[in-house]
């Protein structure tokens, strides 16, 4: 199979059939073979019963449905698990991706050899507070991962090697964020593609102010996974390492400046009267639990549970 096209979605009912159209329309067109996996991520509105519709129209239509919302990186995901193409397309289900961009998509992941492929939404449809934010992210993205050819990892629309997609894990929500777990899993051959955006034809954006605050402390938090998720001893140990030092050498310091003042027969303070000794007693303790946090770290890391365990509710 060429192409398998994955749409994470909640609550896009009118947009779904207008959608998968287009998306057949181009793949037949340029005779692809392919699938079209539709992830309900525990809509509330008739998406689901549209899928079910569709499947019974057309056979290469795949649907997924959550039991309840998990989130954009749960269903892509699950859809990640299910994709049988070579060539894996992912893209909004609000008609803002336009699926006239598959083809070129395709070759230059088939022909160009790239590993990943990201849209960039040069024009784009949304408002200020959303779009300045955005670039915000997207720089110190760029700066944190190193990938500085990028100007939008976010955008919904992006193809990857199938290699990639069944050797990465997304979840929380780094969705945001794939071309940098891309990278970090060894995948580092990114490209982008001026695509187009187009403005929201039904329904309203599923996303609040929380995913810039989400967005901040996810990019934290896939910087320090990424660099250290195999080796938290490194980040842990050298913190409690640094600190349990600087405690000890202050520590030292009070008793020889004491001993040096007894031998020359001068009057001296108790440690304790010394606001040095408060911050080497705490410089030592906060210095051994980071140790201590960086060994159960280590060991956590040798048998964590697996993160993305969802319910589904139905397949078609």
């Amino acid at each position: 199979m060429n192409i398998s096209v994955v749409v994470p979605l909640y609550n896009e009912d009118e947009s779904l059939p207008e959608l998968t159209e287009w998306i057949r329309k181009v793949m037949l067109e340029n005779a692809f073979s392919y699938e079209i996996l539709l992830v309900d991520d525990g809509s509330t509105d008739t998406s689901w019963e549209v899928i079910e519709h569709l499947k019974r129209s057309h056979p290469e239509i795949a649907g997924i449905k959550f039991r309840r919302n998990y989130g954009k990186s749960a269903a892509l995901n699950i859809g990640f698990e299910a994709a049988k193409g070579d060539v894996v397309i992912t893209m909004d289900a609000d008609l803002q991706d336009s699926p006239d961009e598959i083809p070129e998509l395709y070759r230059r992941i088939t022909q160009e050899k790239f590993d990943l492929v990201s849209g960039w939404k040069q024009k784009r449809h949304d408002p200020l507070s959303k779009t300045i934010p955005t670039k915000l992210y997207n720089a110190a993205t760029r700066r944190m991962s190193g990938i500085k050819n990028l100007h939008d990892f976010n955008c919904g629309l992006k193809a990857y090697r199938k290699e990639v997609v069944k050797s990465i894990e997304v979840y929380g929500e780094m969705h945001r964020y794939i071309p940098v777990i891309a990278k970090w899993a060894g995948f580092t051959r990114i490209g982008e593609q001026v695509v187009e955006h187009r403005a929201r034809k039904y329904g309203t954006t599923k996303f609040g102010l929380s995913r810039f605050i989400n967005g901040l402390l996810d990019l934290l938090s896939i910087f320090f996974v990424g660099k250290f998720a195999k080796r938290p001893m490194h980040f842990f140990g050298t913190m409690g390492a640094l600190s349990f030092i600087g405690g000890s050498i202050c520590a030292l310091w009070i008793v020889i400046d004491k001993l040096v003042l007894i031998s020359n027969n001068q009057q001296y303070r108790n440690a304790t009267d010394q606001p040095l000794f408060y911050f080497a007693l705490v410089a030592i303790i906060v210095g051994f639990q980071l140790f201590l946090t960086g060994f159960v770290a280590e060991l956590v890391s040798r048998s964590a549970p697996e993160r993305n365990s969802y319910q589904i509710e139905k397949t078609v």
